[in-house]
């Protein structure tokens, strides 16, 4: 990121996106949560447990590495002033070439991706925000049909959990669950923060309104059930390392480094899942992913993954459920 952007950023909003990609519309909200120092220490969130300590198992059909990809289908305000890969518009009115850029991604870009997961018979697990859901009513149903698993993803892409007071975020959460329920037709069982900004009250939350699982948590390579003070949830690895926002729009990687990057990934889970069952999560964005100097790669990762006796394809949700019973 340049120097002159992030000074920009630092000046209007005072927050960024821990991934380096998310765009804020605004200033923190007066009655936000602030940040909470305690020193450091365990957040208890979580056991103390190494993973060679664990008992050892393996996902259906004797298979050793889980994996799931995980589409983020997402909406930003046509006004949006700030934008990972492009400097944020010097004048006021719409940002066309940021908007334009991400709304390519569910127009064109996610349809290259939907045709080499049905090639290869995989069923994604599509990260969603809830305006989303309304805006793009077409998409919604093209990704129903081909029985794609939706996970609550925040209300839009311009905003996060970190922004608001408690009873806001509650408020907040309750309505994305909903709506992307009532209009998926789906049970949501899963969620991933925008920008996978979480607060102190986030996790209470989650459990108290019915969520499972989250993507959240990059603390394991399996499923790890999380403490709240309503009921168990469960992190699954979502492998933000090999996110494409990270790999594309923060790291600047070109198209055969991301391939790489998810290759080596892949391997390497693939060898340790020989001692202890691991968890691969891929998360794709249309309009990086999605381009047509990019989706060849994509491609090609996904054929190298398939070829694998080891690797099991599922959703988030049969991962984590299949997990819950053999830990049970």
């Amino acid at each position: 990121m340049r120097a002159g952007r992030r000074s920009f950023l630092t000046h209007a909003c005072g927050v960024m996106s821990a991934a380096g990609a998310l765009p804020l519309l605004a200033c923190r909200n007066a009655g936000a949560q602030s940040k909470q120092t305690t020193g450091m220490r365990s957040p208890g969130i979580y056991d103390d447990s190494l993973i060679f300590e664990r008992k050892p198992f393996t996902w259906p059909g004797g298979k050793t590495l889980a994996v799931w990809i995980a589409p983020n289908v997402e909406v930003w305000s046509f006004d949006s002033a700030s934008d990972a890969a492009t400097a944020p518009n010097a004048v006021a009115g719409p940002d066309v070439i940021n908007y334009g850029t991400r709304d390519y991604g569910v127009h064109v870009g996610l349809w290259r991706i939907a045709e080499i997961l049905d090639a290869a018979a995989i069923r994604a697990t599509v990260a969603i925000n809830s305006d989303a859901c309304r805006i793009y009513p077409k998409a919604v149903d093209e990704m129903k049909k081909r029985h794609w698993e939706f996970v609550a993803h925040g209300i839009n892409n311009s905003s996060h959990l970190g922004m608001l007071s408690p009873s806001d975020e509650r408020r907040s959460i309750k309505s994305c669950l909903d709506t992307v329920g009532q209009i998926t037709g789906q049970k949501v069982s899963g969620w991933i923060s925008p920008g996978q900004i979480e607060t102190a009250s986030t996790l209470n939350l989650l459990g108290e309104l019915g969520v499972v699982w989250t993507g959240d948590w990059n603390s394991d390579d399996q499923p790890v059930a999380l403490k709240t003070q309503t009921r168990q949830v469960f992190s699954l690895p979502y492998c933000q390392i090999v996110n494409d926002t990270n790999l594309y729009a923060t790291f600047g990687f070109n198209a055969q480094e991301y391939y790489q990057s998810v290759v080596d990934q892949f391997d390497v889970l693939v060898a340790d899942s020989a001692r202890q069952p691991r968890v691969l999560g891929l998360p794709v964005h249309p309009y990086l992913v999605g381009q047509p100097q990019r989706i060849k790669c994509f491609e090609r990762a996904i054929k190298h993954m398939k070829q694998s006796s080891q690797a099991w394809f599922a959703t988030g949700s049969e991962i984590v459920e299949f997990y819950r019973g053999v830990r049970s």
